[in-house]
């Protein structure tokens, strides 16, 4: 099973910050220059969103909205769900971080790949992915706000403040902006997406020196971590299912429950540590990392999953059906380049 590059990475910068934390004035530093990454990062997203293609979307709107409830309303019901097991397997930090991962949004990038790869509808899946993307920039705020408002990270109106000027102000202007800078950001894609993935290092870096600083690593026992991969395992698994057979409950095709299965039980690492980062603080280290083991065995899990979907047979077209458009007209009215 494949093992995400870039989660080397993260715990080598964990590893780093665990040794030589920023401190002092190198602390302000690191917390000024994670700031302007997040924002930047954010400003980005806005930029290669593509207006068009998400109003085109909105055609497949019973497939958007069931991943929207999969993310931003069943993924949430477990979470809370699993306050039960608050102090027997979980500590209070660590539950509070596994909560904020069943609220932030899904993936857009692996969801694709994945479903490219299972041969399931990839326009809907890239509109999934946008939909999801853009709305948890206020929804997880707001869920956060509502489910972690006593909890760690003391959410706060401020907090919320820090999320609309950090992440939903640059946003819109990189969509307001995309008419001169949607091109460049289109042909740079390769060296952006190195600078989107060194912004998420410098934001865990600063989060996991703060906690080190702050000593919350004493918290956390191997006991411990092994209950939250546990736990997370059978919310995967739970996800996977509801997704799959919800959706075929709901009458949608195989294609579709293919793009419904892989966006709808994600979550997205790229958008959660920068929000983690605004709404914990301090704490973020502890609030990201079940988001950080979710985010590797989801990789794992759905790769297997998606190349077994590529072996199966695909059904004969009915003969009504040659006039019909095809899945790849269906979302974003353009086949995937």
């Amino acid at each position: 099973m494949p093992i995400d590059p870039y989660i080397p990475l993260l715990l080598g910068t964990v590893g780093l910050a665990a040794l030589l934390p920023a401190q002092g004035a190198g602390a302000d530093v690191a917390s000024g220059a994670s700031t302007a990454a997040i924002a930047f990062l954010f400003f980005l997203y806005g930029a290669r969103l593509s207006t068009r293609e998400a109003l085109d979307g909105l055609k497949h709107w019973r497939l958007h909205v069931t991943v929207l409830v999969c993310t931003f309303v069943v993924f949430p019901v477990l979470g809370l769900a699993a306050g039960g097991l608050v102090p027997v397997f979980l500590t209070d930090p660590l539950y509070q971080g596994l909560l904020f991962c069943t609220l932030v949004p899904s993936t857009i990038q692996s969801s694709i790949a994945f479903t490219s790869i299972a041969r399931g509808n990839v326009p809907a899946a890239i509109c999934a992915g946008s939909f999801s993307s853009l709305a948890g920039i206020v929804v997880t705020p707001l869920l956060a706000a509502a489910l972690l408002g006593g909890g760690t990270g003391g959410f706060s109106g401020d907090s919320l403040v820090k999320i609309v000027l950090q992440l939903l102000v640059p946003f819109l202007a990189g969509q307001v902006t995309r008419r001169w800078t949607g091109g460049f950001v289109a042909r740079h894609r390769k060296v952006l997406g190195l600078v989107d993935r060194g912004s998420i290092l410098l934001v865990v870096y600063t989060a996991f020196s703060e906690g080190m600083v702050q000593g919350v690593w004493h918290q956390v026992s191997p006991a411990r971590l092994g209950g939250l991969l546990v736990i997370e395992a059978v919310l995967l698994a739970v996800m996977l299912a509801l997704t799959w057979y919800g959706a075929k409950g709901f009458g949608f095709g195989r294609e579709d429950r293919i793009a419904i299965q892989f966006a709808g039980s994600k979550k997205s690492l790229a958008a959660g540590l920068p929000m983690a980062s605004v709404l914990f603080g301090a704490h973020a280290s502890l609030a990201v990392l079940p988001l950080m083991l979710f985010h590797q065995m989801q990789l794992m899990v759905c790769a297997v999953i998606a190349k077994r979907r590529s072996r199966d047979p695909l059904p004969e077209p009915a003969p009504d059906d040659r006039a019909a458009p095809s899945r790849t007209e269906v979302g974003t009215g353009t086949r995937p380049g």
